[in-house]
């Protein structure tokens, strides 16, 4: 039965963040309720959001990020190259590394 409401959770959390991005140009507040109803469905079966889907909601504000509308997408290449996505709302700001650490270190 628990596995079911995983699946049956992973499933909504997808169509709703599909909406989300569907709407977002139109009404960014309906497509932020898409975002806010899909983590708390997420928080209450106890599934992590995809990578791809947590990548799209700000860590510090937690409002809906899409690349080009909400937020700016730039490639860093100060130490290790990474990407910086940076939340026009509130200013925060997440590294995404482009090169993995190999196994021999």
């Amino acid at each position: 039965m628990d596995t079911s409401i995983k699946r049956i959770a992973k499933q909504r959390i997808h169509t709703l963040f599909r909406l989300a991005i569907e709407t977002c140009r139109e009404d960014p507040q309906l497509a932020q309720r898409y975002v806010d109803v899909a983590r708390r469905v997420a928080m209450a079966a106890r599934v992590r959001l995809p990578t791809e889907y947590r990548r799209l909601v700000c860590r510090r504000c937690k409002s809906f990020i899409l690349p080009g509308v909400s937020c700016r997408v730039r490639i860093k290449q100060r130490r290790e190259p990474h990407v910086v996505i940076t939340c026009l709302k509130c200013g925060g700001y997440m590294r995404i590394p482009l090169r993995r650490k190999s196994q021999g270190e």
